[in-house]
C-alpha cells in the first residue's frame, strides 16, 4: 500500500492556486478538466517531490474544483496538511508578506498553523531540530483557531 493523495475541494480556484502555489510554494504537476462531469482536478506537489510526482511515486494535493457553485463547511473537522519546510521562520514571513494570517505562530522555533481561502490547515514543520526561539514570532499571539 502506498498514500497517493489528499482531496480538499476548494471553492475559489484561482484562490486557491494563489495561496498554495505562490504563497505556499507547492508546484502544479497534473491538471484534469472533466466538462462532463463539470469539474477540474489540481494536483501538487511539495518542491522536493516535484520529480517523483510526475510518476505517481509522491503523495499529493488534489484540489477539487466543481464548476457549479458549492458552499463548503467544516474545513476544521478535515484536520490538516502537515509539510516540513527548510527555514520556519523564512517561510512564514513570506507567507505573512503574501497577506496569510499566520494562526499559531512558530514560537517554538518548530511548528505553525496557516489556512487555505477554504479554512484548510495547514501545519508547517521545521526541517531537522527546532530553530531557536527568535522574534518576531516568540511574542506573537496565535490568531484565530488551526
Amino acid at each position: 500500500m502506498r498514500y497517493l493523495h489528499t482531496m480538499v475541494r476548494v471553492s475559489n480556484l484561482d484562490a486557491s492556486l494563489d495561496f498554495y502555489c505562490n504563497k505556499l510554494g507547492l508546484k502544479e504537476v497534473r491538471r484534469v478538466e472533466n466538462e462532463k462531469g463539470r469539474f477540474t482536478l489540481v494536483f501538487l506537489s511539495a518542491p522536493a517531490d516535484v520529480p517523483h510526482a510526475k510518476d505517481t511515486q509522491a503523495p499529493l494535493v488534489e484540489l477539487t474544483y466543481n464548476w457549479d457553485p458549492e458552499d463548503y463547511k467544516g474545513g476544521r473537522n478535515f484536520g490538516h496538511l502537515a509539510y516540513r519546510v527548510d527555514d520556519i521562520y523564512a517561510t512564514c514571513d513570506r507567507l505573512m508578506k503574501g497577506g496569510v494570517t499566520i494562526n499559531r505562530p512558530p514560537r517554538d522555533g518548530h511548528m505553525a498553523f496557516v489556512r487555505s481561502p477554504d479554512g484548510i490547515s495547514i501545519e508547517l514543520l521545521q526541517e531537522g531540530g527546532s530553530k531557536p526561539p527568535a522574534e518576531p514570532w516568540l511574542s506573537m499571539p496565535n490568531v484565530g483557531t488551526w
